[in-house]
């Protein structure tokens, strides 16, 4: 199994780390691979689940904040699961990351000039206008769809909704080439 550590020896401090778990799909292993969290009172700040660049293969890409020990003992528990190819660990550093965040707004609102230009501005873009609402979509990191919702607070936001953090590695190495590892060990 591949896991990948980090450079820094600094492993009693809190920080985010990104797990990337890739695995079969069975149902009920999210459930299994959650359980181990909670197990060790671990909060999930964000989760996402996907298809990955191998047919058959699904990733988790989940985000906690934690000491670098604590995840790589995470880790080695996440691995034991039957279902679960691959498991590793990342610093924020190494990763290239986004999230997607949706505000519906009244559309009356939009007559303000200020909520376009707000748009604009934060490099977001309406997915959908109505006769009663619309809808603005920002992908960013969190903090810049924070800061959006608090530019849009003051004209009722709605409803707001972030997706989890969604994530590729920097490193060249590639799911398939992790699958080969396995297989010739």
């Amino acid at each position: 199994m591949a896991t990948i550590y980090s450079d820094d020896n600094n492993t009693d401090v809190k920080r985010a780390f990104t797990l990337s778990i890739f695995t079969e799909n069975y149902s009920g292993l999210l459930y299994r691979v959650t359980q181990i969290f909670t197990r060790r009172k671990i909060n999930i700040d964000s989760i996402a689940a996907s298809q990955s660049e191998v047919k058959g293969v699904y990733r988790y890409t989940i985000v906690v904040e934690e000491t670098e020990e604590t995840v790589r003992k995470l880790i080695t528990q996440i691995e034991k699961q039957v279902e679960v190819l691959v498991a590793f660990y990342s610093d924020v550093e190494d990763m290239i990351y986004q999230e997607i965040a949706l505000y519906k707004i009244k559309t009356e609102t939009l007559t303000s000039t200020n909520v376009e230009k707000i748009v604009r501005d934060n490099n977001a873009r309406f997915l959908s206008v109505d006769q009663h609402f619309c809808v603005i979509e920002k992908t960013g990191h969190k903090e810049e769809t924070e800061e959006l919702f608090n530019k849009l607070e003051p004209f009722g936001v709605q409803e707001f909704v972030r997706s989890g953090r969604v994530a590729v590695s920097k490193e060249e190495k590639n799911l398939s080439t992790y699958l080969r590892e396995l297989e010739n060990n």
